[in-house]
């Protein structure tokens, strides 16, 4: 492979394929969910959200002082990342579930596997490995967040304040995407490169997990 980038995309291409089949993101990406489904997607959604900052803030204590470029990128990307959580519960709140039973509510466990996995990646594995969970989370929303999102909205008949979260990923995260592939390019340890591409791995299996746990 030319770059580390195309190297990782090519090694998850049979996890990412198997996790695209999942028969909720297959009826999300054309409206077809139940109110009660985008509900307990949210849900899920704002449990594993609120740890993005702090993951990334963990992961940046760790990177050694010889790949001080990585720290620098991890703090652009808490500033971006900084309240998403609340966005979600926002769009709970509209779609006319209580947002506050959600905040003090405990997730499903395939919910609280995969974040527990994040931080066991940081602080047992690798730190860099986090950039696996990157790849699959905001890939994912490239993929299915803003044309999912109009096909639901219209299906259930929400305003477009239920909306904020997946509507705002969908153009957000393409930009993330093109921070991210440059990023990747300049990981040249090679045992960097395997932490991303398990963790990688993993991740679509453990985030494929969560989308299986909601109903349809």
């Amino acid at each position: 492979m030319s770059n580390f980038f195309d190297l990782l995309m090519a090694s998850t291409e049979e996890e990412r394929i198997k996790f695209q089949q999942i028969e909720t993101l297959k009826k999300g990406s054309t409206g077809d969910i139940s109110l009660k489904s985008y509900q307990e997607f949210l849900t899920q959604a704002y449990h594993h959200v609120k740890h993005t900052t702090p993951l990334l803030m963990a992961c940046g204590s760790r990177i050694p002082h010889n790949k001080e470029w990585l720290r620098n990128a991890i703090a652009e990307y808490i500033e971006e990342e900084l309240g998403h959580q609340e966005w979600i519960l926002n769009d709970i709140a509209a779609t006319g579930l209580d947002s506050e039973l959600v905040r003090c509510g405990v997730p499903h466990q395939s919910t609280e596997l995969m974040v527990a996995y994040a931080y066991d990646m940081i602080s047992r594995i690798n730190p860099v490995g986090f950039f696996g969970m990157v790849l699959v989370l905001e890939g994912t929303s490239v993929a299915l967040a803003t044309n999912a999102a109009e096909k639901i909205q219209k299906n259930l008949n929400l305003p477009d304040s239920a909306f904020s979260y997946l509507k705002s990923h969908g153009s957000l995260d393409i930009e993330h995407m093109g921070f991210y592939e440059k990023l990747m390019n300049r990981v040249s340890d090679s045992e960097d490169q395997n932490a991303i591409i398990h963790a990688a791995n993993m991740f679509y299996k453990l985030y494929g997990d969560v989308f299986r746990s909601i109903p349809l």
